[in-house]
């Protein structure tokens, strides 16, 4: 038979695409990664260990794990793309450090082939250490012999692309220090180090002898050639398996995993799809929501979620509250009896129109009508991160002055500019860190606030909706 090495090659590299994708195969590596992340909380068993989130929940055990996640993304380390975003400032962790003594703590992450370090650990926290560190110090200029060094992984972040960052730190620093967001007054400077399965020793850090917080970036997977490698327990390794889970994952999530870990791993290769199929299922047909998040700043009489972590039985949502909720599928059951709003939304560009011509208008004029009949106004969107936080961002520019106070008589007092607009984006991710609307969202929210009514021209394609309002009695 004539031998093709092309053809042998891409059949190779298509065999190695099937395994990557393998439930089993991937959940049986997370599995292994654990393991690693455990020994490391045994090393430091009074450091809080903290998953960045998406990726690094499916490595953390919540009973070890600390209730306050990271939102560090591995976009803002990219090459050319270096950031310090003020949407995902992180800011939340900064109490939580405060709390244990400066004791620091451990950041678990995982990345796929080619790659020891995620770029969220190796490029983009410590960009966020060096800008915090620097923001603090113009916050708090008394500071002597405070560090505000850039620190990188040399085997991971090159010395030209180091420089190239260390020249952008300034900037981002001032942007931090100038903004409504408060910055304590830190002990010791925060300095990022580096663990991964292929770590000699984990490093120790004597309180006496220790004149910085360590923020451990725990990388779980072990770095293999190809990023597949064969295992004696019958599955073939995948490095990151964790990462981009809605390709592999059938619906499972890092929470449904860890419920029901011991049962998946125990599951047969055959028998693993359905098993998973029934939890996801079952997980659905339960959903018990979390609480809505209030925005602090204006005594929570906003607050916004996910739209499945509104109440299953309407007859549990509260007769106080007022109800936005918007998105691509309808909850299950929505209330007669209250005051609710619900828009269907649209896909693609017609969906972010639609967004801006007739979605915000009438949340917008819902919300007024709430807030003068002394109703609490909570917003929702598929994700509880996007659409939900552009309608509250609108409100709290329309309805709430500079301090935060209700203002809803008459049309805004305070002029909407983009300085203000950004303060109320930073009082919804102050109170709700997770809340990351896209940047075609936040275009839309200025162009709402900030253009003239003609521009928005009233959407011709029907609204699938349901209102009902009760008067205030």
């Amino acid at each position: 038979m004539f031998f093709d090495p092309k053809r042998e090659t891409a059949e190779a590299l298509a065999f190695l695409r099937k395994e990557s994708l393998d439930l089993f195969n991937r959940l049986h590596s997370i599995s292994e990664d654990v393991s690693f992340v455990n020994q490391v909380h045994e090393a430091y068993p009074d450091i809080p260990i903290l998953p960045n989130l998406r990726c690094g929940a499916w490595y953390t055990d919540p009973a070890i794990a600390t209730d306050c996640p990271a939102y560090f993304k591995s976009t803002d380390g990219h090459f050319s793309n270096w950031s310090f975003n003020l949407r995902r400032p992180n800011l939340h962790i900064l109490p939580l450090i405060a709390a244990q003594n400066d004791t620091g703590i451990i950041l678990v992450d995982s990345t796929r082939a080619g790659k020891r370090i995620p770029d969220a650990l190796s490029k983009t926290v410590p960009i966020w250490c060096a800008v915090v560190n620097r923001a603090v110090l113009q916050v708090y200029p008394e500071k002597v012999g405070w560090d505000t060094t850039l620190y990188t992984p040399p085997g991971a972040v090159s010395s030209q692309e180091h420089n190239q960052i260390e020249q952008r730190l300034d900037t981002w620093a001032k942007a931090l220090a100038n903004s409504s967001y408060a910055l304590p007054n830190l002990r010791f400077p925060l300095r990022p180090m580096w663990i991964t399965p292929a770590s000699s020793g984990f490093p120790a850090f004597p309180a006496e002898e220790r004149a910085f917080t360590p923020i451990m970036c725990l990388s779980a997977s072990r770095q293999v050639q190809d990023g597949v490698e064969r295992r004696m327990g019958g599955f073939a390794y995948v490095q990151g398996s964790g990462d981009d889970h809605e390709l592999w994952g059938m619906g499972l999530t890092p929470d449904i995993f860890w419920k029901h870990r011991a049962a998946i791993l125990g599951a047969s290769r055959s028998h693993l799809p359905t098993l998973v199929a029934s939890l996801v299922a079952a997980q659905s047909k339960a959903s018990i929501g979390k609480l809505p998040t209030p925005i602090e700043k204006v005594h929570g009489r906003l607050s916004l979620c996910a739209t499945s972590d509104l109440p299953a039985d309407s007859k549990d949502w509260e007769q106080a509250i007022g109800y936005v909720v918007v998105g691509a599928k309808a909850p299950t059951k929505l209330p007669d009896a209250l005051s609710v709003l619900w828009i269907e939304t649209w896909e693609g560009k017609k969906g972010q129109m639609q967004f801006l011509q007739d979605v915000l208008p009438r949340s917008t004029n819902f919300i007024q009508v709430q807030l003068l009949a002394g109703r609490r106004v909570c917003v929702s969107c598929d994700t509880g991160t996007d659409f939900s936080v552009g309608i509250t961002l609108v409100a709290l520019q329309k309805f709430f002055d500079d301090s935060g106070e209700l203002v809803v008589s008459g049309e805004q007092t305070e002029i909407a500019n983009k300085h203000s607009i950004r303060t109320r984006l930073e009082w919804i991710i102050t109170s709700r860190p997770e809340a990351n609307p896209s940047r075609t969202t936040l275009k839309r929210v200025n162009e709402f606030l900030l253009s003239s009514s003609s521009f928005r021209a009233p959407s011709s394609r029907p609204i699938h909706s349901q209102v009902s309002v009760e008067e205030p009695s």
